[in-house]
């Protein structure tokens, strides 16, 4: 337990950047079972752990760092797969700077233990051992349809068929996995890491319909009639718009749009043409980890320059402070301080130019952020041949909702009970972005999890 004092925070071995900005591999090494083990052995151990506390799936973060250092892979990977649906993407994904890792008892001076890295080491190796999650096949005459096959879709099917309970999961998309597939770039996450978590719930018998949008190719009634209970998954997928005069150009883009059609493209299958950047100057506004999904991704996908415009500091970014690292290291020039007004427009009305104005940080408002004040006279522009707009996302309802007693609130956020996660019509339920509006991976998980928890408390009982 004092091994901290005399063993440093190590961080798995990144890919050189010379090397990594020509593909879409993961740039993070898996730790061997070495590091992962002296890393673990840092751990004092809390009577009180901050790190459990802090992770929304409250993961069994000092016990399976205990097993990791003596080890005992079999039981720590057994500890991980328990209260978490896929660890070992979490591990790769999670913001753990602002989460376990952040709230860690030896960030005060000594450096975090790498939790994310072991996460991910334990169900590498345990994988690799030839260890499977649990599960006991279908035991029950229950049925339950979820629609969406997100982090959220994926968890709640998950403990489901933990609990013996037959899941039929229906995707618009021609691949499971949601965001964990289309909208996260394989250099964080490689998609057979998703892909293979998919396979092990088909394995334990989940039933998917891919290409299947509900209420077009099925209509919701019909799985009512067939299921026992629903969970509604869908995400948040409408970018939503900064109301810039110019907007509307034809080379003013979606993040999610793009990150989705370069997937699409380094599957080898379909993509819309446009979203090649190649040779272009790419600008792209927001400072999320969303856009520095896509300054790295137009960096990989040969653009001539790429711009981050963001109209506060690096220290308030929103997004993990890894991935901006990782954008800096890779070339990526940040503008902070900017915000956007105008998007300027040539003759024939595409994009050419952002007007921006300098901001400063004042006083902190009720929330304890520092209002931001625009800079008069401070105006300058940006030149452009693309813009990329990554300024969050918002649900897009479907008509089913409504049309079934599903009710939504003034940002289309599906309204649930959040004891039991049960929406506005009895024997649906759901969770993740749809209900939280655009957030972590991690918590859409929780949903996931929890929303399984009550519909087994309903079928079961």
């Amino acid at each position: 337990m004092r091994e901290y004092l005399t063993t440093e925070r190590i961080d798995p071995q990144k890919r050189l950047v010379v090397e990594r900005v020509k593909d879409f591999g993961e740039i993070y090494e898996v730790f061997e079972s070495d590091d992962a083990s002296t890393q673990s052995e840092r751990c004092i151990q809390c009577g009180d752990p901050f790190c459990l506390n802090k992770c929304p799936l409250h993961n069994y973060i000092p016990q399976w760092l205990k097993s990791v250092s003596e080890k005992d892979l079999e039981f720590a990977f057994k500890l991980s797969n328990e209260p978490s649906p896929f660890p070992e993407v979490m591990g790769r994904i999670c913001p753990h700077d602002k989460l376990c890792e952040g709230d860690c008892t030896l960030n005060d001076g000594h450096g975090a233990i790498t939790i994310g890295s072991v996460e991910t080491h334990i169900t590498e190796a345990g994988f690799k051992a030839g260890y499977k999650p649990e599960f006991p096949g279908i035991t029950t005459d229950k049925k339950v349809a979820v629609i969406g096959s997100g982090p959220a879709g994926l968890s709640v099917a998950t403990y489901l068929l933990r609990s013996g309970i037959s899941v039929t999961m229906y995707e618009t998309a021609d691949r499971a996995g949601g965001l964990l597939t289309y909208g996260i770039p394989s250099f964080k996450l490689d998609k057979h890491i998703v892909e293979r978590r998919v396979d092990l719930l088909v394995e334990a018998g989940l039933k998917l319909v891919l290409n299947c949008e509900v209420g077009r190719d099925i209509e919701f009634e019909e799985i009512e009639k067939t299921h026992d209970a629903i969970f509604i998954g869908v995400g948040a997928t409408k970018g939503k718009s900064a109301s810039l005069a110019g907007e509307s150009a034809p080379n003013v883009h979606i993040a999610m749009d793009y990150l989705t059609n370069i997937q699409r493209k380094n599957f080898k299958i379909d993509y819309d043409k446009q979203y090649d950047f190649k040779d272009l100057n790419v600008v792209v506004i927001g400072g999320g980890d969303t856009a520095m999904d896509c300054v790295r991704t137009a960096k990989r996908e040969g653009a001539k320059s790429v711009t981050c415009l963001y109209r506060r500091d690096e220290i308030n970014m929103p997004g993990s402070k890894k991935e901006f690292r990782n954008a800096m290291e890779e070339g990526i020039d940040f503008t902070f301080l900017a915000s956007p007004k105008e998007i300027i427009l040539d003759e024939n009305g595409n994009a050419i130019a952002i007007e921006i104005v300098k901001t400063t940080l004042g006083v902190k408002d009720e929330s304890g952020r520092q209002r931001m004040e625009e800079v008069k006279g401070s105006q300058s522009r940006v030149n452009a041949d693309i813009v990329i707009m990554s300024l969050g996302f918002d649900p897009v309802v479907p008509s089913f909702l409504a049309e079934n007693g599903i009710e939504t609130n003034a940002w289309g956020g599906i309204i649930i009970d959040k004891e039991t996660y049960e929406t506005t019509t009895a024997g649906i339920y759901a969770g993740g972005d749809c209900f939280r509006g655009a957030d972590l991976v991690v918590t859409a998980a929780l949903d996931g999890r929890e929303a399984a928890r009550s519909i087994v408390d309903s079928l079961l009982k």
